[in-house]
């Protein structure tokens, strides 16, 4: 299925006023693939034709005013991993990272998501710019310190940074089963404020975007914003790693967020 409508695509104000800074979160409409992956799907790792698949982040690209080859991402792994970048690397030699850094002008720095939540941050005045995922492991462990943390090895600075925080599952959506809540609780008792009684016994729902966000502050940053679509509820516009296991979907597609300092 082509779609040859422009690629979805949403922005943060604080990133927006960033001036030198483009971004986007990108959702799942104005691709070339069609099923599961219907249509932007940005994901090298889903079992869609990687044709189509490079035809669809070159479409992001466009999007956002980047040549496609200027696009990086990494191998995605949970971690609190970070990878400084200096020049475009090849699919295979992706590191197994979760977050990226870099001073380059035009290179861009992409995060894969479908359900976890895709951080973008910038230090314009320092020239500085950041891009991190942050599933509930990656995000318990320090994933947001860590890619703050070597953005001020760059030369940011932590009240200068701003940060935006796309689309992601919702806390409505977000069921989680009794044991799911200990880790968070023993790392602060103010996590309590991330979650809520589900209706089933002993669950409880989880606002990881808002624990995110509590992260990204504590950290010291300037100023976050935070997007309030919910990846999993909002079928016609996201892909959603839980709704497809819940469909028992054989895969699901992956959205794309990107950020560029301006060449």
């Amino acid at each position: 299925m082509s779609d040859t409508k422009q690629p979805d695509k949403l922005t943060t104000a604080v990133l927006d006023q960033a001036s030198g800074v483009r971004h986007a979160f990108f959702g799942r409409g104005g691709g070339v693939s069609g099923g599961l992956y219907s249509s932007l799907n940005c994901g090298f790792g889903s079992g869609d034709d990687p044709v189509k698949v490079a035809e669809n982040r070159a479409r992001a690209m466009g999007g956002i005013g980047v040549q496609a080859e200027r696009l990086v991402t990494a191998y995605q792994v949970h971690s609190s991993e970070v990878a400084r970048v200096v020049r475009p690397w090849n699919r295979e030699a992706a590191p197994r990272a979760d977050a990226m850094v870099t001073k380059e002008p035009g290179l861009a720095l992409g995060i894969l998501t479908a359900d976890c939540v895709p951080i973008l941050l910038a230090d314009r005045k320092a020239g500085v710019i950041g891009a991190a995922h942050a599933g509930w492991r990656g995000a318990l462990n320090g994933i947001a310190e860590a890619v703050i943390a070597a953005m001020v090895e760059l030369g940011a600075r932590r009240d200068a940074i701003v940060a935006g925080i796309g689309p992601a599952i919702g806390p409505r959506s977000y069921e989680v089963g009794p044991e799911f809540p200990a880790p968070f609780l023993e790392q602060a008792a103010g996590n309590a404020d991330f979650f809520r009684d589900a209706p089933r016994g002993g669950h409880a729902y989880f606002d990881i975007k808002a624990y995110v966000a509590r992260r990204l502050g504590d950290a010291g940053l300037g100023h976050v914003e935070t997007r309030p679509e919910d990846t999993c509820a909002e079928e016609n516009r996201y892909f959603s790693y839980r709704r497809s296991c819940h469909r028992d979907e054989a895969d699901y597609g992956r959205c794309l967020s990107a950020i560029v300092l301006a060449p």
